[in-house]
């Protein structure tokens, strides 16, 4: 088996005390589903490795503030281990993270605890950030859905392993929400204008599709996933040549397919490489009068879907994460996460998520209903400066230096 042959050395995303329940990394983790925290992360590893298990398939691992809240405990003291070389996440299920858990946060939302409303967003962005800035090498395995801030745990860390199953996709402003947990940082980073197409349209990436773009660093077909996780479980380092030898040793040759997004990507830094979204959907709708695609059609209907605040608020966020480092980003990220819960502008992050995945008549009523009657003043009350009385983001950018 080859690795493909023109992906970019494995590296850190940036584009230019616990119980073991086996001896090694297991390709099977439990599928017990019990209430109790410490059942929804699990822990395997060896003498020189840990591996952190999202272990909610039900619920297709969707994150909880105290899933986070656990991850970032066991990853800080791993860190500070010396006998632990490096650390993989993986995950039961079908779904590697589908997220984090929108549904009963719009719940706790609707019952008026909007600080256990913030404190998760402040808990994921702080992990996130750990996880950007880490000091070990790390592997996630992101064996199926991966979506939203599934990502955001993800992609940051050092190798990322896709597979055949793997789907990735930022439906955010499908939700009234924007790309978040980071997603400002690593969707603009792609390719030409690939982030923004991704974050209006929440459209899906497979596997290798990931390769290409560079959001994966190596693609393993999901049956051989075992033999990948064996022979980490087996290695005695902390080097990261050694990890990326071994996870190429399992790595396939790959190619898009020739309906792949990645044979669209002219057309789409023709159309949303503009400033505004009103120009992105001009520029679409004048190639489905040239050229009669499909692919345009679908692309427009999509982006329609989406509230129209939250098109807004997202493009911004991504063109300024094209400036910005991680924790920037993070900070802007939960700005513009509590103003939408906070229905100070809008509530079409209730409405999107209603509608979708509450109700599931999937008709949201977006308020303001139309792009035209999105102000300006709106859109920066997403960017503004929290005040004195709701304090910003804190990351521990003194001992851990954030990178572009």
């Amino acid at each position: 088996m080859q690795r493909l042959k023109t992906l970019i050395p494995a590296r850190r995303f940036s584009f230019h005390r616990p119980s073991f329940q086996h001896s090694g990394f297991s390709a099977q983790p439990s599928y017990a589903e019990r209430d109790d925290l410490e059942d929804q992360i699990l822990v395997e590893g060896r003498a020189n490795a840990r591996a952190a298990i999202l272990n909610r398939p039900s619920f297709l691992n969707a994150l909880t503030t105290s899933m986070v809240a656990r991850l970032k405990r066991l990853y800080e003291s791993w860190e500070e281990n010396s006998d632990i070389g490096f650390v993989l996440m993986k995950a039961s299920g079908k779904a590697f993270c589908s997220g984090g858990d929108v549904t009963t946060l719009y719940h706790i939302l609707n019952e008026g605890k909007s600080e256990e409303g913030k404190e998760f967003f402040k808990t994921l962005y702080k992990f996130v950030y750990l996880q950007g800035t880490y000091l070990k090498p790390h592997v996630a395995i992101m064996d199926g859905f991966t979506m939203g801030c599934g990502a955001g745990i993800s992609v940051p860390g050092m190798f990322r392993v896709v597979t055949d199953k793997t789907v990735f996709s930022n439906p955010e402003a499908q939700l009234g929400f924007h790309p978040d947990a980071g997603a400002s940082f690593y969707l603009s980073r792609l390719p030409g204008y690939l982030g923004e197409y991704l974050a209006l349209t929440g459209d899906k990436l497979n596997g290798v599709e990931m390769i290409v773009c560079g959001l994966a660093t190596h693609y393993s077909l999901n049956a051989r996933l075992a033999w990948v996780e064996e022979r980490l479980g087996k290695l005695m380092t902390d080097d990261p040549s050694v990890i990326e030898t071994s996870l190429a040793q399992y790595s396939d040759l790959v190619y898009p397919n020739k309906g792949s997004i990645v044979s669209k990507i002219d057309v789409i830094d023709r159309c949303f490489s503009h400033d505004t979204v009103e120009e992105i959907i001009d520029a679409l709708e004048k190639e489905v009068a040239e050229s009669y695609d499909e692919w345009c059609v679908t692309t427009l209907n999509k982006i329609r879907e989406a509230s129209p605040l939250s098109l807004k608020v997202t493009l911004r966020s991504i063109r300024e994460g094209r400036f910005q480092t991680l924790d920037k980003c993070l900070v802007r990220e939960y700005r513009i996460s509590l103003c939408g819960i906070s229905k100070r502008v809008s509530s079409d992050f209730f409405e999107g998520v209603r509608a979708r995945l509450v109700d599931k008549d999937f008709v949201p009523k977006w308020d303001p209903p139309s792009l035209r009657e999105v102000s300006n003043d709106m859109v920066d009350c997403y960017f503004s400066p929290l005040d004195e009385v709701e304090p910003e983001l804190e990351l521990a950018t003194t001992l851990r230096e954030p990178y572009m």
